[in-house]
């Protein structure tokens, strides 16, 4: 009996040591924080896709590699692959939504994705970042509490692009034409309830050119602006659609400085291989088009220098992969600001992220500490306000290279506040939402 207890008791306590070892195991792993990778490197977009998907990878890394995480806590991350379909994005959303300590944000890259789980999101709890594209009525706050379209909209792109024009026009643009030559999506639609309404206070007539996916066959939209001859074209694209319609505006003959492109149709890969037949053509842009800032110069240092690159090191300072950068910078400063509040060193949960992302407060000095000063202005968003200010100039292609040809507007917010207000209060009715009220 003596033997059988004594067995006993070194048993337990081999347990006891075994449990504490495993405890001393678990407490001694780094803390992490996982951050969901939404991309489209296949599919009609992909040219696009691909820097953008790099570069969120890119900044990622080097967060890790430069400053050991966020106060220590390691990112992490799992790409998804959409192809740009709305279907396999909201797979992807829900096989990553919960996982780590809850994901950090979706980068949908898509706005018929950001369509589709901005319900989900309501419910998940999960935040939905669309730096500069998405739901334009999801600003507001008071309605879209886990949507965020950081940095601008398509409705302010398009505001944009009427103040440039009509700077060009000396203020008056009564009886002119203006095409919108669109992606037949969701996308290429979103620009459509803001044109409508400067139509009608600025007297020009709005012709709607829809393009039907993936956008390569263009001619007859071309042959119809050749026979109507709008003033001015503006241009909803993005990926293989984008070089069609530069080419189809050279052969029928239609001026490239008078097309306006939203940023999306406005990157390297856009106008490399169309070279002097797109010189003229007129982009937004949501940042400076300066190819570097140091956070490229620390990108090579610390990651593509040592072989950790995730694509090629000659995609550094091009426009899509500097786009990248910056939506991944504001992830990670979320996760930042979530830390000040609820624990530095510790993995944030998907809500306390969504606090982060509606209590950003990038200044200039902290846009400068962290490498991106010279290529963004200062962001600040709060309860009412998921976008914070909005700021956007133009850019021309000389057949070589980008060339800033405008100061930085802001959108016109006495024609786009009241439509931001109209459709989020639609939105909330018809989903049957309850309207926050921020202080």
């Amino acid at each position: 009996m003596q033997f059988r207890n004594l067995a006993r008791t070194a048993a337990l306590a081999a347990a006891g040591l075994s449990m504490a070892a495993a405890t001393t195991f678990v407490q001694a792993q780094p803390a992490e924080q996982f951050v969901p990778l939404l991309v489209y490197r296949t599919g009609q977009f992909a040219p696009l896709g691909i820097p953008w998907a790099d570069a969120k990878q890119d900044y990622l890394k080097l967060v890790n590699a430069r400053d050991g995480g966020v106060n220590g806590v390691k990112l992490t991350y799992e790409e998804c692959e959409t192809g740009y379909d709305t279907g396999k994005g909201v797979e992807c959303y829900e096989r990553l939504k919960n996982k780590g300590s809850g994901a950090s944000g979706f980068d949908t890259t898509s706005t018929g994705i950001t369509f589709a789980i901005t319900d989900k999101a309501f419910n998940d709890k999960v935040s939905v970042i669309t730096a500069g594209y998405g739901l334009s009525q999801s600003s507001d706050g008071r309605v879209f509490e886990w949507n965020f379209p950081l940095l601008g909209t398509y409705w302010t792109a398009a505001d944009v692009m009427i103040q440039d024009i009509m700077k060009k026009e000396n203020g008056v643009i009564k009886g002119k034409k203006i095409g919108l030559v669109y992606h037949d999506s969701p996308y290429g639609k979103e620009p459509i309830a803001l044109l409508q309404k400067r139509a009608a206070a600025q007297g020009f007539e709005l012709a709607l050119y829809p393009v039907t996916a993936p956008g390569v066959e263009q001619k007859s939209t071309w042959l119809q602006i050749r026979q109507q001859k709008p003033d001015y074209v503006l241009l909803w694209s993005a990926g293989v659609m984008t070089p069609a319609a530069i080419r189809e505006a050279q052969s029928t003959g239609f001026p490239r400085e008078k097309i306006y492109a939203i940023w999306w149709a406005g990157s390297d890969h856009d106008v490399k291989d169309v070279g002097a037949a797109a010189k003229g053509y007129n982009a937004l842009t949501i940042h400076n088009s300066a190819a570097h800032d140091r956070v490229q110069d620390d990108l090579k240092k610390y990651i593509y220098d040592k072989g950790q690159g995730t694509g090629p090191v000659n995609g550094i300072g091009t426009l899509a992969h500097t786009r990248g950068l910056i939506i991944a910078m504001l992830q990670v400063e979320a996760i930042r600001a979530a830390q000040e509040k609820f624990g530095k060193g510790k993995p944030m949960s998907s809500e306390q992220v969504n606090w982060g992302y509606e209590n950003l407060n990038l200044t200039a000095d902290k846009l400068k500490a962290l490498g991106f000063g010279e290529m963004l202005r200062p962001v600040k968003t709060s309860c009412a306000n998921h976008m914070g200010d909005d700021w956007a100039r133009v850019v021309q292609w000389d057949g070589a290279k980008w060339e800033i040809k405008s100061d930085w507007y802001q959108s016109d917010k006495s024609f786009v506040a009241p439509l931001v207000k109209e459709f989020a209060e639609k939105y909330a009715k018809d989903k049957n939402l309850k309207i926050r009220t921020c202080n």
